[in-house]
């Protein structure tokens, strides 16, 4: 007799989302599923609190395997990644050096800043340029010099066939950054750069440095259309110069930022391979291989912080994750210290094995995307992709790229998004761990920031309008600078009384939020009475008390504390109580709580406390 099999999950029924939702509605009691559960995107589309395979059936991103057209789950079949640094140094020797250290430490592809087409050789010297991939920054000026003289450095190594590099050729830098026009003509400079890079076919070298709307504080959906408008630029502007597809497309690398947003980062560049396949396919390429994306990633300045810097550290480590995951072609991870100083041995180190974590005990390498059928995944893909495409179309119906950078329109919408998030990290809508949100209340940072001239070969100041270069809390260390630079440091005192777990609560709120300034904080256990808990504050020479109370006892605790401070300090109340009017009209007028402006608030305070 045969043996019966019964499978464990055949005993459980299978339940409909239908039936799911209607047990999170009655656990709801009676608060809307859509109110409650669902979120708004800044990129414009909703996020449910789960997904199921239905939620995939139709979607097209599920229908090809890594390394197939539209190449969604990569453009390769294996994930073995780039480890890219960029060599910062004083002079090509030095450079060459640092460089050929860094190599036996585990990088495989390298980034220079050049100023002469001289120093390419020097750069390069003991190099193996088949086995290294090279990166080239230079002025705009100088690139067909740059590109002539890395091209020559890559003969003599017998290396045409193996290379794999770029050369960073951007004519809408300036624009994008100060207001200033190209002032050539794009299409010919770019020929002239494809015809000195002929017998290298592996070298890119036309830039879509999207980064930059990254780093000036795009929303994900804006930096991946404004990336596939950039790079159609390319693609129509040569091809209506005569050149092939096939030959424009081969030769663009996109150079993209990744922000904090894990899984949103993770969707966004299979979304970005997909759009782009389809976008190179209409202009009707002879092989589909030319529809392949070269994708090199770079974690974000915007989010990066001065103080507790090393926070920095586990932004990039998220972000260096979401691009791996990705499967993208290559990764810079930025130094955790960039934002205050030149990145020295210890910060590149820690930057470097960032990545080898990922690879050597993560094992990221290993797996081919790994995101590849998860209901939540596939479904930001698609809805990234979908408005990423509106804006591409919005862009090129207006005109296309290059016109929409020239006229401001492109920066125009970046910075606006940049403003907006300024206004979200004053709200704590957004956080900054360690800036926004829990600071390190002792921390100072003056006197580790390195200020350094910019060291940029153009020789010209910004002009008119460019994309905004304030990093995202940099308002709240505007703020903790000026408190490190005063004569007297501000103390919080904190009057705590009546109701324990509220007091307490209140407290650690409180403490928060007046650190946010780097304010000399004053906790306390609790007072038994009003009287002690005043006397105690005006003993600590406190310059604010906040009364940290429950709601019901600040009817008559906050006035009682109020009159026995008698203007002697600055008087708070943490939260917003009921009867928040009757104590205004008493003359309290200082309230702190979930819905504050926190940036306001403390730069109201530092307006009245620093001298």
């Amino acid at each position: 007799m045969a043996e019966k099999k019964e499978k464990l999950f055949d005993q459980f029924p299978a339940v409909s989302t239908e039936e799911w939702k209607a047990k999170v509605d009655a656990d709801l009691k009676g608060v809307p599923f859509e109110k409650k559960l669902v979120w708004r995107t800044n990129e414009g589309f909703n996020v449910q609190p789960m997904y199921r395979a239905e939620d995939i059936e139709n979607l097209k991103t599920t229908d090809s395997l890594p390394g197939e057209y539209p190449y969604v789950r990569g453009t390769r079949t294996e994930n073995d990644w780039l480890t890219r640094q960029e060599i910062i140094a004083e002079t090509p020797a030095e450079a060459n050096a640092k460089a050929i250290e860094v190599l036996g430490k585990g990088v495989t592809s390298l980034g220079f800043k050049v100023k002469n087409a001289d120093d390419v050789a020097i750069l390069l010297k003991d190099i193996d340029l088949t086995k290294v991939e090279i990166n080239i920054c230079s002025c705009i000026k100088q690139v067909a010099e740059v590109a002539t003289a890395l091209v020559a450095a890559v003969k003599a190594a017998g290396a045409e066939a193996s290379f794999k590099g770029s050369i960073d050729f951007n004519p809408w830098k300036k624009a994008l950054k100060h207001g200033i026009e190209y002032p050539g003509d794009i299409a010919k400079d770019a020929i002239q750069l494809m015809e000195i890079a002929k017998e290298v076919p592996g070298l890119r070298l036309f830039a879509v440095n999207s980064v930059m709307f990254n780093n000036a504080g795009s929303y994900i959906f804006q930096e991946l259309g404004y990336a596939l408008a950039w790079g159609a630029e390319w693609l129509t502007m040569l091809t209506e110069a005569g050149v092939a597809v096939d030959e424009v497309a081969k030769r663009i690398k996109f150079n993209m930022g990744i922000s904090s947003n894990y899984f949103m980062e993770l969707a966004k560049f299979r979304a970005a391979r997909m759009l782009w396949a389809q976008i190179v396919e209409q202009y009707k390429p002879a092989c589909k291989c030319s529809c392949k994306m070269m994708a090199h990633a770079v974690t974000s300045t915007f989010n990066m912080t001065i103080f507790d810097a090393h926070v920095n550290l586990l932004r990039s480590q998220t972000e260096a994750m979401s691009a791996a995951l990705a499967g993208v072609d290559s990764i810079t991870v930025t130094p955790f210290d960039a934002t205050y100083k030149t990145p020295d041995a210890f910060s590149e180190r820690i930057a470097r094995n960032q990545q080898f974590l990922l690879k050597e005990e993560s094992h990221l390498d290993k797996v081919v995307d790994p995101a590849g059928g998860s209901y939540y995944v596939e479904t930001l893909t698609a809805s990234i992709a979908q408005e990423a495409w509106k804006l591409f179309l919005d862009v090129e119906e207006k005109g296309g790229f290059n016109a929409n950078v020239n006229n401001g329109a492109i920066q125009d919408a970046v910075n606006a998004s940049s403003e907006k998030r300024h206004g979200d990290i004053a709200k704590r809508k957004e956080i900054l761990l360690g800036t926004n949100q829990y600071p390190n209340f002792g921390e100072m940072a003056a006197d580790k920031i390195v200020k350094g001239e910019c060291k940029c070969c153009c020789g010209e100041k910004a002009e008119g309008k460019g994309l905004s270069t304030k990093r995202q809390g940099s308002d709240f260390e505007e703020l903790r600078l000026a408190t490190e630079a005063a004569a007297n440091r501000p103390k919080v005192f904190m009057l705590t009384i009546g109701n324990l777990a509220m007091r307490l609560a209140r407290s650690q709120f409180s403490s928060n939020f007046f650190g946010c300034a780097g304010y000399e904080i004053i906790d306390n256990l609790g007072f038994n009475t009003v009287e002690e808990g005043i006397n105690a504050a005006i003993e600590k020479q406190a310059d604010i008390v906040v009364i940290c109370s429950s709601d019901d006892e600040y009817a008559t605790l906050a006035p009682e504390a109020f009159k026995a401070l008698n203007g002697r300090a600055e008087f708070v109340v943490a939260g917003a109580p009921a009867c928040t009017e009757e104590l205004q009209a008493q003359g309290i007028t200082n309230f702190i709580h979930v819905r504050s402006n926190v940036l306001e608030t403390l730069q109201a305070f530092n307006a009245k406390l620093l001298k």
